[in-house]
């Protein structure tokens, strides 16, 4: 059996903030606003996966007014979905996903973003594609007001 799940995550961008994104720290002076490290790429991926196998959102699953995740590493978050993915007999097929992000420029990170998230997910990171996008310096995204993140996955029964 195949499951599809769509998952995405918006951040306001805030100066003097860390910007955390696919699991790596990028160098910017600003990052993103948010009850946990705030990575919209890693928040999009994980809602993805959860809703692909029934499993709700991210809200549900980690809230952000639970204390426990106050300031977390989505990372560990996403190790934490691929227990539950696994739990439910499920295996990654494959993950496309899009961040939308005026500034900075994140295509030399790319490489990186994907090889680190594959590595928590324990998947090659040819199953997993990620692109940018601009918002043109139209609306909060080209305004660099904030950042989307946009993930869309494919399950596969184990």
């Amino acid at each position: 059996m195949l499951r599809i799940g769509f998952g995405t995550d918006t951040h306001q961008l805030e100066a003097g903030r860390e910007f955390w994104l696919g699991g790596i720290l990028i160098p910017h002076e600003k990052g993103c606003l948010g009850h946990s490290d705030a990575d919209a790429l890693i928040h999009a991926v994980i809602d993805a996966l959860l809703g692909a196998a029934g499993l709700r959102d991210i809200g549900f699953r980690f809230p952000d007014t639970a204390e426990e995740f106050k300031g977390i590493d989505s990372k560990i978050l996403l190790a934490r979905t691929m227990e539950l993915i696994r739990e439910k007999g499920y295996a990654i097929s494959n993950i496309d996903a899009t961040i939308a992000l005026e500034r900075p420029k994140i295509g030399s990170y790319i490489p990186a973003m994907a090889q680190t998230l594959a590595d928590v997910m324990g998947i090659e990171s040819d199953r997993l594609s990620i692109k940018a996008k601009t918002g043109e310096k139209l609306g909060f995204i080209g305004r660099e007001e904030g950042i989307s993140a946009f993930a869309v996955v494919l399950l596969q029964k184990s």
